[in-house]
């Protein structure tokens, strides 16, 4: 291992670590010197949007924990079989969905998920390929009335979600394949520097929601943490390279859903 190569991997590895006697002194974080915030929800970029159905008492849902615990793998070998728009409402209210809301000029959320400080840095996005009720195409999820918006009305793109995904055809073509982002300076707000390893540690927490809600309706779903960061960014419309702007937004992780073969 090169001299390069050690220092990135040491530099790296800081992320993984917590507090520290010398952040003493640190420079305040925003919150601290009470400069505002940014909303941890997305306004809506069209005037409408698709209502999600909740009656998931209709589903049938394993809820034996135990079992589901035990049974939990990565399987990505899914049959031509559509989703309902019930069982994508399920997996969207399971893995990021709001149960209560607070405060009035920037709401704080309460989701089926954990935040640290209940910052909420990430978004939802889909690609829906074989959704009932649903056009192909790239949707995004908001949370706050649990519906979805078309984030893209287009259909075409097959040959560049998978060189986007490093050619792993069997999540580009997956009836859903789920895709979060994060927007870091919600969580930067309130921790600076410390933000970079919360956001990975909540989009840990969603991901793991969503394979607990994918087995209790036994559905597949296998975690994707291998993509291209531009080609991914770009096909969701998000700037490209780094930027200090508040809104800057990226992928961060990714996961296909699909009904078992």
């Amino acid at each position: 291992m090169n001299e390069k190569t050690t220092y990135e991997i040491m530099k790296n590895r800081e992320l993984l670590k917590g507090y520290h006697g010398t952040d003493v002194g640190a420079e305040p974080t925003d919150q601290a010197q009470k400069l505002p915030s940014i909303s941890c929800l997305k306004d809506r970029k069209e005037a409408s949007a698709i209502p999600l159905p909740t009656e998931f008492q209709k589903l049938p849902i394993t809820t034996n924990l135990w079992d589901l615990i035990g049974r939990r793998e990565s399987r990505r070998k899914y049959n031509d079989e559509r989703l309902s728009l019930l069982e994508l409402s399920f997996l969207l209210w399971a893995s990021q969905g709001v149960r209560k809301m607070a405060g009035h000029k920037n709401p704080v959320t309460f989701r089926n998920v954990p935040s640290a400080g209940s910052r909420h840095p990430l978004d939802t996005y889909l690609f829906v390929n074989q959704v009932e009720g649903l056009s192909k195409g790239i949707y995004h999820y908001l949370p706050q009335d649990h519906t979805l918006e078309v984030w893209e009305a287009r259909g075409d793109y097959d040959e560049e979600l998978t060189r986007a995904l490093c050619g792993q055809t069997f999540a580009s073509s997956a009836p859903v394949l789920f895709v979060w982002s994060a927007i870091p300076y919600r969580t930067e707000w309130r921790y600076s520097l410390k933000a970079a390893k919360y956001i990975l540690l909540d989009a840990g927490h969603a991901c793991e929601n969503l394979y607990l809600a994918c087995e209790s309706l036994g559905l597949g779903t296998c975690a994707i943490g291998a993509y291209d960061q531009d080609s991914l960014d770009e096909l969701l419309g998000f700037e490209p390279g780094p930027s200090s702007e508040k809104d800057y937004e990226c992928a961060v992780y990714a996961a296909s859903v699909g009904k078992l073969s």
